[in-house]
């Protein structure tokens, strides 16, 4: 005899399907629309990461006045200014979008419009480049997201040390500042024109000084500590920037007359970076002919 199921056993096993099978529509469509999420806000998060302080200016301060060096940064290098070699090393950073000159000199503002560079001028009270790059930045009436302080004074200045500094801010969201060490030579120890850094294992800076840091209790350098010299290159998050000049000055700034000290006295995160860099600064007249001599080793025009 066959035996037919009954009605209520087949209606009983097709709701027991349409359920289950309702239910794994259900459990798919919530681990897809997981990944699709995922994906979307990975997407997201990777454009803002690209975009994060992208748009980057460059200003290099310049002023004629100097107690060390008068007209500085009109001294003829290998028949050109020394403000124009700075351009035109700044000129090759890949970062950066815009390169300007900020000074209060006419005579500057001149000699940089005959080739080529674009100028702002800024006030004489300015009275640090931190503060004319502000003045600078306002003046020009652009967004940027990170300006960078080119020294104008380091006429061999490496574009990749400027690349790598903007790269570091960039990298760094806690911190408004960031700048470039180098290895100190042991003559350079106790020379107060050379300012000397030491940073946390994190790569922060911790202290800047004209003196020796770190001072150890026999008074002498060891030859075996890395030391590192501050190269004097550094780039701003813009919008700290604004507020920098409205930060009182500090003590350890005026003592040391160090102007990233007032950055690191008021709480703010510095970022250093370390690079292989023969420090060439411009301080005085003897080292323009210095300059001359490396370029000359090195085949330079």
């Amino acid at each position: 005899m066959a035996i037919c199921p009954s009605p209520s056993s087949s209606s009983s096993s097709s709701s027991f399907g349409s359920s289950t099978s309702a239910k794994a529509w259900i459990v798919h469509g919530i681990v897809a629309g997981v990944a699709i999420a995922a994906a979307l806000g990975a997407r997201a998060y990777m454009t803002r990461l690209n975009k994060f302080r992208s748009r980057v200016l460059g200003i290099i301060p310049a002023r004629f006045a100097s107690s060390r060096f008068q007209g500085k940064p009109l001294a003829q290098i290998l028949g050109k200014p020394m403000i124009q070699r700075t351009w035109e090393r700044a000129k090759l950073a890949a970062t950066l979008d815009h390169v300007v000159v900020a000074t209060d000199d006419e005579r500057i503002a001149h000699c940089c419009q005959q080739f080529g560079a674009d100028v702002i001028m800024t006030s004489e009270s300015c009275r640090n480049g931190t503060e004319r790059c502000n003045e600078a930045l306002q003046k020009l009436g652009k967004k940027y997201d990170i300006v960078v302080n080119i020294q104008g004074d380091e006429p061999l200045i490496e574009p990749e040390i400027i690349d790598g500094v903007v790269k570091a801010l960039q990298a760094a969201p806690d911190a408004v500042f960031s700048t470039a060490v180098t290895s100190l030579k042991p003559d350079d120890a106790h020379d107060p024109n050379r300012v000397k850094c030491v940073v946390d294992n994190r790569g922060y800076a911790i202290y800047f000084s004209r003196g020796l840091i770190p001072f150890n209790k026999s008074g002498k350098v060891n030859q075996q500590f890395p030391y590192l010299l501050h190269l004097g290159i550094q780039s701003y998050d813009a919008k700290f920037l604004e507020i920098y000049p409205d930060l009182q000055p500090t003590p350890l700034q005026l003592e040391e007359d160090l102007e990233q000290l007032k950055v690191l006295e008021n709480g703010y995160k510095m970022k250093v970076i370390k690079v292989n860099h023969e420090a060439h600064g411009v301080d005085s007249p003897e080292d323009v002919e210095k300059i001359e001599s490396l370029m000359r080793e090195r085949n330079m025009s």
